[in-house]
């Protein structure tokens, strides 16, 4: 296998693949029924990932098309020194070498992952789930087909059809060396990932987001981004949970019922505390656990606070370390919002919605890592890669 690709190869295969999808999105959406008609629908958030129709379709291609524009991320000079005795000294990012994810239901993330990794000079190996195997051979196959046509080695994009227990004995001992595990699902199968592999993992960890509504909040904003947060698509990470409304907000009590009345005409169950208890159309509840968990579903919790500063500290305490956001008309207490929250996201006046690598212009996403090492939210293209030093001398000893 080749151990080195020229961005005019990468992006060559990137450029086949897009037109393939195209060419055989019948091939892609006809797999992809296979696997919706064998799924058991009860778990909403997995059936909408795993359903693949014309949009993400488009949506895929627009990923390849973008990633193949981007400038190559390999070989980028981030810091040079020339020492005293004469040595030049460079550091440039490098490619990782190997990388597996392990994801769940989502056929698009063998688009995503395995074009970002490509063209970031790694090979990946993809291990998705069971209930989405159809869909993920049937893209597999032409990320083959796109590398024969630019006479580059299959080995660049690897399925891996295991079961757990495979899975498991992969991880503890691999035929190969891996430099890179990405586990992109639920809690289990990070603590699955962390408590069984032998290299370095990034977790793409869980939602669990909050909107903070301002004493100085624009009503009108506030509802029209916490439905979007919430109803837009209630399968994503990015999608809103909690929501944190002062008390001090002029009107709050009409705020607060016209809140309830539009959520609840979206279908979405409203589950009160503290000074939303008083308010029909809710669910009381007093149960601490329920400000930890991600729903995944039509489902929203909404606190009252006293606050900026209780805002925080309930964020930071409860919040999965995602996304955030503060709705105010107020510049300085944003300011302050946006720098004392601890998320690899935080908003001003916006939705949740938008932590993503294609929305914030990365030509896609591998995983949104809520951890703080090497790279944290949306991991696109440019976080990819590790680097090296490169030290140019003539005979210097030390």
């Amino acid at each position: 296998m080749e151990t080195i690709l020229t961005i005019d190869q990468r992006n060559a295969v990137l450029q086949s693949m897009a037109r393939l999808v195209e060419l055989e999105k019948k091939d892609i959406l006809q797999a992809n029924a296979l696997d919706m008609n064998a799924f058991d629908r009860s778990d909403l958030a997995m059936y909408d990932r795993l359903k693949v129709d014309e949009e993400k379709i488009k949506g895929m291609i627009d990923s390849l098309e973008q990633l193949s524009s981007q400038e190559d991320p390999v070989g980028v000079e981030r810091f040079r020194f020339t020492h005293d005795n004469g040595l030049e000294i460079f550091n440039k990012t490098a490619s990782f070498g190997t990388i597996m994810i392990i994801y769940e239901s989502r056929p698009d993330v063998t688009i995503e992952a395995g074009g970002i990794a490509f063209k970031s000079g790694n090979k990946i190996l993809l291990k998705g789930g069971k209930e989405s195997l159809n869909s993920n051979l049937a893209i597999v196959r032409l990320w083959h087909k796109a590398l024969e046509e630019n006479h580059v080695s299959t080995q660049w994009v690897t399925y891996l059809n295991y079961d757990r227990a495979q899975t498991r004995e992969f991880l503890r001992n691999p035929d190969q060396k891996i430099d890179l595990i990405i586990p992109r699902g639920g809690e289990r199968l990070i603590s699955f990932v962390k408590e069984h592999a032998t290299c370095p993992v990034i977790v793409s960890g869980r939602g669990n987001n909050f909107v903070y509504v301002s004493r100085h909040a624009d009503k009108v904003k506030a509802l029209q981004i916490i439905l979007n947060a919430k109803t837009a698509k209630i399968s994503a990470c990015n999608a809103l949970d909690k929501v944190l409304i002062d008390t001090a907000l002029p009107e709050y009590e009409s705020f607060v019922k016209e809140l309830i009345q539009e959520l609840v005409a979206a279908k979405v169950e409203v589950l009160g505390t503290d000074g939303i208890k008083m308010f029909s159309g809710i669910q009381k509840t007093d149960d601490e656990s329920l400000w930890f968990e991600e729903f995944l579903d039509y489902k929203i919790l909404l606190g009252s606070t006293a606050s900026l500063d209780n805002a925080i500290g309930m964020i930071n305490k409860y919040g999965g370390g995602h996304s955030a956001s503060i709705i105010s008309e107020d510049e300085d207490e944003s300011k302050l919002f946006l720098s004392a929250v601890d998320a690899a996201a935080v908003y001003h006046n916006a939705s949740t919605r938008f932590t993503d690598g294609f929305q914030f212009g990365l030509g896609g996403e591998l995983a949104i890592s809520t951890d703080k090492l090497h790279q944290r939210g949306p991991i696109g293209l440019q976080h990819l890669v590790t680097n090296k030093w490169y030290v140019y001398g003539n005979g210097q000893i030390r």
